[in-house]
């Protein structure tokens, strides 16, 4: 079996780049060879290919460059492959409403790109969302269980599965994360209720399990991860704020310890804290964290989801 080249499925498959598009790959000093890869993509794909570097971001969503806010307004394709994410910059959100297609990889590493969540069948991916999500558009009551512990159920009526995120960005204005692969939703704020074990990931892989007690919607109490509570305090009651649920759906996607790829995971959930006010809460924290279930028993309703890590719908 022939590997995969991360670089082109991200620009031939995801971005569907064409010959003579103008695409810009925006990188920093900690992605400048990830981002060299995807930039020879693009000119093998006949774009007008500009690669820029800028000095290293250090926190999610800071701006670039005034003169670069400016030049991804002419783009017709952007790539960003930095480690922070400017997913929800203002300059990122003009370009998209310029029209160009946008895809962010903050955090990614060359073993995503040609080993990890970059290697999928994209198309297929986009196809299993959309079955998943047509089974589970009215749903009210989610339940996640694992033999470990969890035991958690939310309310999600009346709010809306995102599901976007498949990888495929191939109109205009479309926006993504790469490597993609995710549905989610978040839960009516105070709903949330019960325990929760989390053992794949959070923030880094785990050795042992971290423990999270839930009620009225808020993490009160979490046992197994001193950097974990601290994070999360950094936004006060906000950032214990149960925040949303995914579904992983790419089964190429392994836990490393990067958020970007470990949510992707087949057959795992996430539990989000922090914001919602992104995708339909009504919470706005400066936290965005989320903690990976392996092997979960996911239920909405009478709909059984996933059972014992296996996708069923």
């Amino acid at each position: 079996m022939s590997k995969v080249n991360g670089a082109k499925v991200a620009i031939e498959t995801c971005l569907n780049v064409k010959k003579g598009e103008r695409v810009l790959i925006l990188t920093d000093t900690s992605k400048e060879a990830i981002a060299e890869t995807i930039y020879q993509a693009a000119v093998e794909a006949g774009a007008m290919a500009v690669l820029t570097k800028i000095p290293e971001i250090t926190q999610d969503g800071q701006e670039p460059p005034m003169p670069v806010a400016k030049m991804m307004r002419d783009m017709d394709v952007i790539v960003i492959t930095t480690e922070m994410s400017m997913s929800h910059t203002a300059a990122r959100r003009r370009a998209s409403k310029a029209g160009a297609r946008i895809a962010t990889m903050p955090g990614i590493t060359e073993h995503m790109l040609n080993e990890g969540g970059m290697t999928a069948d994209f198309k297929e991916i986009l196809k299993v969302t959309r079955r998943v999500a047509r089974k589970l558009r009215k749903g009210n009551k989610l339940v996640i269980k694992t033999e470990l512990g969890t035991d958690i159920t939310m309310d999600i009526k009346g709010r809306s599965w995102v599901t976007e995120d498949t990888g495929i960005c191939n109109k205009k204005g479309d926006f993504t994360n790469l490597p993609a692969g995710e549905m989610f939703i978040s839960p009516l704020e105070g709903s949330a209720k019960g325990v929760i074990m989390v053992d794949g990931s959070f923030n880094d892989p785990l050795l042992n399990p971290v423990k999270v007690n839930v009620k009225d919607g808020y993490a009160t109490r979490i046992v197994g991860a001193h950097d974990v509570v601290k994070e999360l305090n950094k936004g006060g009651k906000t950032g214990r704020n149960i925040a949303k649920v995914g579904i992983g759906l790419n089964p190429e996607a392994k836990i490393i310890g990067k958020i970007l790829e470990d949510t992707k995971v087949l057959g795992t959930v996430n539990i989000g804290f922090g914001d919602n006010s992104m995708f339909g809460g009504r919470v706005k924290s400066k936290v965005h964290m989320a903690g990976i279930i392996k092997n979960p028993t996911l239920v909405i309703d009478n709909v059984i989801v996933i059972k014992d890590g296996e996708l069923k719908v």
